[in-house]
């Protein structure tokens, strides 16, 4: 339990997924057979890694229980002998619905709830599968397309007005008063059916003559393609829409609306499932409960590079306890050293190639792209050497 693995990983595919992105990363047949949308590097029950073993293949679950202060470090305890992270690539070939995720208090109480009300846990009305919360960070490796949080009302209230729709403007006269936006939201979700449709129809056909003037309206048009009447594809009026370049990255908090629109990342977040869904989705959408549950405070996306803390490391920052996402860049000359005092961690190559360093097993594994590993804390002191880039997921110390 004191050596680096690697780890073999299931790969996700959900309709909205990429045909090339992941796929390309792995070094498989492009495009391949199915939208492939996640690639999930974690211990999440419901699919979890494999650890390659010198003489056997075992679940990541199963390996962490075998020792889990070995794996996990001093952490174990706190997180219940559980890797509390899933470290994803997402690859969008589509937008993904527009949702939310509850604090860890609203997660405890409403799993309990339904547990109560004898929801089987698989139900597809389901809203909270497990009892934790769910902070997530996404790094864009490609350009990157989403939603985010609440526009401030006055420019909810701009971006409305110049598609000239009398619906939307009356929606919008709610906007000035005390819980403007909850009200305008409100609203929205809780709208009968035909009305509702009448709406997203009028404010698409406007939008279509402003496609050029404004990201905002080019993405109602596209949203609508796939999701004609949604009352999601006018997100772009409401949430931040934000562009994340190569390298850039934002933190998704709590009770936060948000979607992911189109592009290729690396992201992270605590080791749950828990979503409340809003629009763009076939899937079940609760609109009590996403009411319930959202903040409607307006916030700033928070795009950002990482901080460099070293020659060849840099951190992102989220807040979160469960998790710290960092990238290292590698070269000759430049090696990167971990400290001997780490958490569990998991290592995923998305350029180049080089060789893992154990000095205390006096040991090497050659990695290249698409390679990933989990290194245990009894690891102790590792070194990466190479031209290369990889990302570091690991369990704060």
């Amino acid at each position: 339990m004191n050596r680096i693995h690697r780890l073999k990983n299931p790969v996700q595919e959900y309709a909205w997924g990429s045909r090339s992105a992941i796929a390309k990363l792995l070094g498989e047949p492009v495009p391949s057979t199915k939208p492939q949308a996640e690639l999930w590097m974690g211990a999440h029950p419901k699919a979890p890694s494999l650890v390659l073993l010198d003489v056997e293949t075992v679940a990541l679950t199963k390996w962490i229980q075998r020792d889990p202060r070995a794996v996990l470090g001093a952490a174990a305890g706190s997180f219940s002998n559980e890797l509390p992270f899933l470290f994803k690539v997402l690859a969008a070939g589509m937008p993904l619905s527009i949702q939310a995720h509850p604090d860890i208090d609203q997660a405890r109480e409403g799993f309990e709830r339904e547990n109560a009300e004898g929801i089987d846990i698989s139900a597809d009305r389901r809203n909270y599968r497990d009892p934790n919360h769910k902070p997530e960070l996404i790094c864009a490796l490609t350009p990157f397309w989403a939603l985010n949080g609440f526009r401030q009302p006055g420019e909810i209230r701009t971006l409305a007005g110049a598609l000239g729709s009398e619906g939307l403007d009356a929606l919008c006269s709610c906007l000035d008063g005390r819980d403007g936006i909850r009200r305008f939201f409100s609203d929205l979700m809780t709208m009968a059916r035909e009305p509702l449709r009448t709406l997203v129809r009028e404010s698409v056909g406007k939008a279509r003559g402003l496609a050029d003037t404004d990201p905002a309206f080019d993405w109602m048009v596209r949203l609508s393609h796939e999701f004609p009447d949604d009352p999601g594809v006018l997100g772009p009026l409401l949430l931040n829409l934000v562009r994340l370049e190569p390298g850039q990255a934002m933190a998704l908090p709590a009770r936060r609306l948000h979607a992911y629109l189109d592009g290729t990342g690396m992201e992270i977040m605590a080791n749950s499932d828990n979503v409340l869904r809003g629009g763009l989705t076939v899937k079940h959408v609760d609109v009590p409960e996403l009411l319930r549950v959202l903040s409607f405070e307006p916030s700033d996306p928070g795009v950002a590079g990482p901080d460099r803390t070293s020659d060849v490391e840099s951190v992102y920052r989220s807040g979160a306890r469960e998790f710290v996402l960092s990238v290292i860049s590698v070269s000759s000359g430049a090696p990167f050293d971990a400290p001997a005092d780490h958490g569990a961690e998991i290592l995923f190559c998305t350029s180049g190639s080089g060789r893992i360093w154990e000095p205390e097993a006096d040991r090497s594994l050659d990695y290249g792209r698409g390679d990933s590993f989990i290194v245990p804390a009894a690891a102790g002191h590792y070194q990466i050497a190479g031209e290369a880039t990889l990302y570091r997921a690991c369990v704060p110390v």
